[in-house]
């Protein structure tokens, strides 16, 4: 990796020079409110290359990070829609829970009326029958 960073460095570095020494004209530049002095063709070109790439980066690092935070929010917005719905059937799960419970405690409640209905059913049928035992 640091070998290829160091040949686009001399390919840069290279490119630069030969701009410079290829356009060697000397040009005035007006830069609207003032008028800068009079500089060589390839220095001003590099010059404006490499303000070109710094703003390029930086708008590059700006977007990607609005972005970045994009894809962080929407993210989040679908842990916390999935995170409703497991609570939300949790809560079902503990309603229904909640049900059952107190339908087995009627259904205990039921159970042992109807068995203390039978043992009186044969109670009195034990006593029917002893008293037909003595007739």
């Amino acid at each position: 990796m640091r070998f290829i960073l160091f040949v686009l460095l001399f390919l840069s570095f290279a490119y630069s020079l030969g701009l410079v020494l290829t356009n060697n004209t000397e040009v005035g530049v007006n830069l609207l409110f003032s008028q800068a002095p009079t500089m060589n063709l390839g220095l001003l070109l590099i010059l404006c290359l490499m303000l070109g790439i710094v703003i390029g980066i930086l708008l590059a690092l700006l977007i990607f990070r609005v972005l970045q935070n994009k894809w962080e929010i929407s993210r989040l917005h679908k842990l916390n829609k999935n995170l409703k719905e497991q609570v939300e059937q949790a809560n079902i799960v503990i309603d229904r829970q909640a049900n059952a419970s107190t339908l087995d405690e009627d259904g205990y409640e039921s159970a042992t009326r109807n068995t203390d209905d039978v043992m009186v059913n044969d109670l009195d049928e034990r006593s029917t029958l002893t008293k037909s035992k003595r007739d």
